[in-house]
């Protein structure tokens, strides 16, 4: 197996292993410490964004020094121990510290999106990354499957079991790979032979266009996310069903659809065929399938995540293309931190915005503010970036944004 595989397996476990109580976290709290507040859950799931936010940028400093694949063995052994003693929590604010120590270690395993873009050739970018964005989704569906099967059978503990085993099969991964001798080095002596160039610090002028990119990447997922901690109890009440295993199914169906864009794309590729790219009307068609999944009609909320799950895909993987086209490999994961913090900034936003609509407004509501948040993010495409729609098959320039 090839280190590429090994990495892409690996990205795949973190994703399940973080998934699996995602939608589940209201019913988790619920069932584990009696506690109902839409509130509360919202601001648990940002409190995750914050916990990423605050130590990735740290992590990708200290890649500078130690190899990822390395840094990883230790980070992903800490992150699963504080996964089982978050077994061991026994109230709420004991659970808070030890799971948010948890999600602080597993944040570093996002530094193998950048360490593979390194080791990806440019003109390979694009179909990397719908890879990656495939196995996101990918993950999304198995993880929240697993997840609602987990809970309905075996209850909350399981859940927490689970994301222990994703945490300590990721540090086996690294293990294997650093003893098999396939690590490619990215410090030190690999960037050896480049000319040593005279750069500050922090230079905004050089970082512009990334930080533009950023600000439209907060405003896309923080209306991509504010549907996501409460989709599981929506769902439920919307169809009459309670079970978990539905819900997570219904949750997980843009994960579907991105499988399915990723094979058509390889059916064009293939025929050499080019895949037309529109960021507008892909925004705009993922603001209709959320409008549509507003309407309390489980058909109407189908047919809205399979829309939603076209456009998230696409969106995705352009925005993913652009960042890399507008860094340099020696600032992938320096660029990739910036970014994510934005990301996760937005999750954040829309985690705390998510409860409180919820609480006052009801389920509803957020559907209708994110697919307004999908037209504010087209007008940023085109007023900040302002990165034309490609041609079929046109690269985005490198100076775009």
């Amino acid at each position: 197996m090839s280190l590429r595989l090994h990495i892409l397996t690996m990205t795949l476990l973190a994703v399940i292993s973080d998934a699996i109580l995602i939608p589940f976290y209201p019913q988790f709290f619920s069932a584990r410490y009696g506690l109902d507040d839409p509130v509360h859950a919202g601001a648990y799931v940002a409190a995750i964004s914050v916990a990423v936010m605050a130590t990735l940028p740290l992590w990708a400093r200290v890649a500078r020094r130690i190899e990822p694949l390395r840094l990883l063995v230790y980070t992903q052994c800490a992150a699963g121990c504080f996964s089982l003693l978050c077994d061991r929590a026994p109230d709420v604010p004991s659970f808070w510290l030890l799971s948010m120590l948890m999600f602080m270690c597993k944040s570093s395993y996002l530094l193998m999106y950048p360490y593979l873009m390194r080791l990806t050739p440019k003109d390979q970018h694009a179909a990397t990354i719908g890879m990656l964005s495939v196995i996101v989704h990918f993950g999304a569906i198995f993880g929240a499957v697993v997840g609602g099967f987990v809970l309905q059978s075996w209850g909350p503990r399981a859940g927490i079991y689970a994301m222990a085993a994703g945490d300590f099969f990721q540090m086996a991964v690294c293990i294997h790979l650093i003893r098999s001798g396939k690590i490619v080095p990215v410090n030190g002596s690999a960037d050896a032979a480049a000319p040593p160039t005279a750069q500050p610090r922090w230079d905004w002028r050089a970082r512009l266009p990334v930080l533009r990119l950023a600000l439209v990447m907060l405003m896309f997922d923080f209306s991509a996310y504010l549907i996501r901690p409460f989709f599981a109890l929506y769902w439920q009440r919307a169809s009459g069903n309670p079970s978990e295993l539905l819900s997570g199914a219904a949750f997980a169906i843009p994960g579907a659809v991105a499988l399915l864009a990723l094979w058509l794309q390889a059916r064009i590729r293939a025929r050499g065929g080019k895949q037309p790219d529109h960021t507008l009307g892909n925004l705009l068609l993922g603001a209709t399938g959320l409008l549509l999944q507003a309407a309390p009609e489980p058909l109407l909320i189908v047919l809205g995540r399979v829309l939603y799950g076209w456009s998230l895909f696409q969106i995705i993987v352009k925005l993913e293309v652009n960042l890399f086209r507008l860094s340099t490999p020696q600032r992938y994961a320096q660029d990739y931190s910036i970014t994510n913090f934005f990301q996760n900034l937005g999750v954040l936003l829309s985690s705390f915005a998510a409860g409180a609509i919820v609480e006052r407004y009801g389920l509803a509501l957020p559907f209708m503010l994110a697919a307004g948040g999908f037209v504010l993010t087209a007008l940023l495409d085109r007023c900040i970036l302002r990165v034309p729609s490609a041609s079929p098959g046109a690269e985005v320039p490198a100076h775009a944004g």
